[in-house]
Order: structure tokens, then C-alpha cells, then sequence
């Protein structure tokens, strides 16, 4: 057990020596924190079994021995390990909601949240969405969150990674959504042949190959097939658009985020009609194709796939 720093009673004690730790060890924050004292204070309460909205009255509250020894344990395992937080505590929260990741699946941080919490309002009217497909889902956290802001809607959660699978149907249980929520495992839409959907929304792979190589060592703690899209990262994005008018509704739309591949995405196909998403949260490269968009679409789509 890691020896425990003397002088440190309080649970803002912990928190602030934390992030003076990872400030001094210069740690990335990006799964879910963006700062050293937000990403302390996560480590710090998960370790307490404490909820992140723990009111500030408590933070000078003293920790038993056993208590600070866990803490200390957990941040150094955060500084020598390079893990993301979410990894070491096994939750993340995403639109409002706590889910159970691990490291087969990626840590929840897709800007689509805020897109969901509107009901995918304007883009389609929430009342008319029946069926929602989460495609390369990973924990299930877009098609989990869709389920619980729309509860009439059926959700299909979908991912080629059986372990992530394994993820999604234990966030699905969490809940209480079972009776809406499907987990599928496909490559893509190839096991979904007789279904269409109102939205489909995706997270894929989408990093280059020279990217993700430059990235901070606590993505590469990440699942390899969450990452990679390929050279430059549009494999699965360009299928994805080959093929996802025969899986929607006349009205339906699609809903993807490539992130930082989106000037590359924009460079192969200039004359698809990506509208890019203006995300009050903040958040890039989330673009959404009505169905008639897309099926216009589809010879410039075909020429880039080589059909």
C-alpha cells in the first residue's frame, strides 16, 4: 500500500493534494474531467462511495485511516498506471446518467449527449421517434440515454465487440430499460437486414492511424477497436453512410460524430450535405443526414468505397 502523506485529514485535504499530484506528473484529462482538481475530486468521493453533488458542508469532514489509505491508493494507481479515472472508479456519467465501464468498452464523452437530452429536437420531432439504433454502441451509454429521455421509444444497442456487449447488457439491467432495449452484436448493419429505425445515432471509430499514435498515453489504455477508423479514419464512418438510408424510416434521420476527422471526412466528400451540429456544451465533428440526404448521396458514397 502506498505510504500516506502526513497532514491530510479533510476531504478537500485529499482533493487538492490529488491535484497537485497529477498537475506536477502533467496527466491528460479528457475522459470526463478536463482539469486536475475536477478529476481529483471524482477519484476522491468514488473511493468514499460518495455521489459527485456532495454538498460543500461536507468537504471538510475527516477521513478514517482505512479511508485514506484507499484514496492515496487510488490516486497513485491514476499517476503511475496512466488509467483514465472512469477505469479506476468503473463508472462514468453521461447525459445525466451513471454507467459501468471497464476497459473493453470507451469512457462515455460524446458531445451527442446534449443532442439527446433535447429529444433529438429540432432535427425530428421526439414524439414521432419509435425506434432508435445505437450503432458501435461500446457501453451502451447514446442508445441507454436515448431510451430513458424518450421512454415510448425501442432502442437496438449495437457493437461487433462481444466484451463490450457484455458492458452494454449490464448499463441496460442498471436502468431498468430491458423491455425497450435490444444489444446486438453486428459489424455494423450486416445482422440488422428487415429493421429501420427513426434516428440512428453513432460513436464510431474514427482516429487516423498517425493520430492516435501521437495520443496521450491514457487513450491508448482504451480499447484499440473504439479508436482506430482506419488510415484516416473514415472506414467505418464512409460504410456507415454507404449504407444507412436502407435502415431508416422515410423521416428518419442520421446522427454521427467523427470529431477531429471531420475536415478529412469533408475533403472525400464535398458534396454531401453534412450539417454540423453547434453544441452549446462544446463539442466538434457531430454532423446529422436526413434519409433523402442521404440516398442523394449514395454515387458520390459508392465512387469513394469503390462500388
Amino acid at each position: 500500500m502506498a505510504k500516506q502523506p502526513d497532514g491530510l485529514v479533510s476531504i478537500k485535504d485529499f482533493v487538492r493534494w490529488g491535484a497537485s499530484r497529477f498537475n506536477a506528473e502533467g496527466l491528460f484529462f479528457g475522459h470526463g474531467a478536463d482539469n486536475a482538481i475536477d478529476e481529483a475530486a471524482q477519484l476522491v468521493l468514488s473511493a468514499l462511495h460518495l455521489q459527485p453533488d456532495l454538498p460543500a458542508t461536507f468537504q471538510d469532514c475527516r477521513l478514517t485511516e482505512a479511508e485514506r489509505g484507499t484514496v492515496v491508493e487510488l490516486i497513485e494507481r491514476r499517476l503511475t498506471e496512466r488509467l483514465p479515472a472512469a477505469y479506476l472508479t468503473g463508472c462514468a456519467w453521461f447525459a445525466g446518467l451513471e454507467f459501468a465501464v471497464d476497459s473493453h468498452v470507451l469512457v462515455p464523452r460524446s458531445p451527442i449527449a446534449e443532442v439527446i437530452e433535447t429529444g433529438f429536437h429540432p432535427w425530428i420531432a421526439p414524439e414521432v421517434i419509435g425506434r432508435v439504433l445505437d450503432l458501435c454502441t461500446g457501453s451502451g451509454c447514446i442508445g441507454i440515454a436515448a431510451a430513458v429521455w424518450l421512454p415510448d421509444a425501442e432502442v437496438d444497442l449495437v457493437d461487433v465487440s462481444p466484451e463490450a456487449l457484455s458492458v452494454a447488457r449490464q448499463n441496460v439491467e442498471r436502468h431498468g430499460v430491458g423491455d425497450r432495449v435490444r444489444v446486438l452484436e453486428s459489424d455494423l448493419f450486416d445482422g440488422l437486414h428487415g429493421n429501420h429505425y427513426d434516428v440512428i445515432v453513432s460513436n464510431p471509430p474514427y482516429v487516423s492511424r498517425s493520430e492516435l499514435e501521437s495520443l496521450p498515453l491514457e487513450y491508448h489504455r482504451e480499447p484499440r477497436l473504439g479508436l482506430l477508423g482506419g488510415d484516416d479514419g473514415l472506414d467505418l464512418v464512409v460504410r456507415i453512410l454507404g449504407e444507412a438510408d436502407r435502415f431508416l424510416t422515410d423521416e428518419g434521420v442520421l446522427i454521427v460524430e467523427v470529431g477531429s476527422s471531420a475536415e478529412t471526412l469533408e475533403r472525400r466528400l464535398p458534396e454531401v450535405p453534412f450539417t454540423w451540429l453547434e453544441l452549446e456544451r462544446g463539442g466538434d465533428g457531430v454532423f446529422i443526414l436526413t434519409r433523402e440526404q442521404l440516398v442523394e448521396s449514395q454515387p458520390l458514397v459508392e465512387e469513394v468505397l469503390g462500388l
